[in-house]
């Protein structure tokens, strides 16, 4: 759950205002603050950012996953924390925001995204999705670890799915992984991961 503030501001208003406790985004000029996770949610968040660490460790790519960097589309009011953040760092130069409000918003600052699915599922399967594909951003996950959004993306009946969108031609692909499925990631494609091994991750600590 979500609790909107709701006073339109600019990106600008909200860099200033933003405190260093919480977590919020700014959804078209919208103000949001974003509910305390729960364990389970961090967990699959924790687990999602160490294998994707290892992988880009491991390959030697000149990646980071910040903690609290923003990213935000050119064309709007918008600016957006998510769960799991990839950057490239020698793009980073070429952010005009990054020094100061550590926020990022051209594609090539940005290989990945993860976002892990709580109850406002619609923002990351809808509003997010736009407005990373509008950015170019080349991968998005939509981790769906309870199964909670529509069933076009879950399955009939419901059931935890991955969503992967994949850039191809300025638009959005979408392959989708439940149980058993390998991980297709095009940014990482020697990744050893499968869906069900993401999904365990609540487990790991019951």
């Amino acid at each position: 759950m979500t609790q909107a503030l709701r006073k339109l501001v600019t990106f600008e208003d909200f860099a200033a205002w933003r405190p260093e406790g919480g977590r919020y985004e700014l959804h078209d000029g919208v103000i949001v603050e974003m509910a305390q996770p729960v364990g389970d949610h961090e967990d699959v968040v924790g687990f999602i950012a160490r294998k994707l660490t290892v992988e880009f460790d491991r390959l030697n790519l000149p990646y980071i996953i910040p903690k609290t960097a923003l990213v935000k589309p050119t064309q709007s009011e918008s600016a957006y924390s998510p769960d799991v953040l990839l950057l490239n760092r020698p793009n980073l130069v070429n952010e005009p925001l990054w020094k100061k409000e550590s926020t990022v918003s051209q594609a090539a600052s940005i290989p990945l995204v993860v976002e892990v699915v709580s109850t406002n599922w619609d923002d990351d399967y809808y509003t997010k999705q736009g407005k990373y594909e509008s950015i170019g951003i080349p991968e998005y996950w939509v981790v769906d670890y309870l199964g909670l959004g529509a069933k076009k993306f879950t399955g009939n009946p419901k059931q935890p799915t991955i969503s992967i969108y994949v850039l191809i031609d300025a638009e959005y692909q979408v392959t989708q992984f439940r149980g058993s499925d390998r991980i297709v990631s095009p940014a990482f494609p020697e990744l050893n991961l499968t869906a069900k091994q993401i999904f365990q991750a609540t487990s790991l600590t019951s």
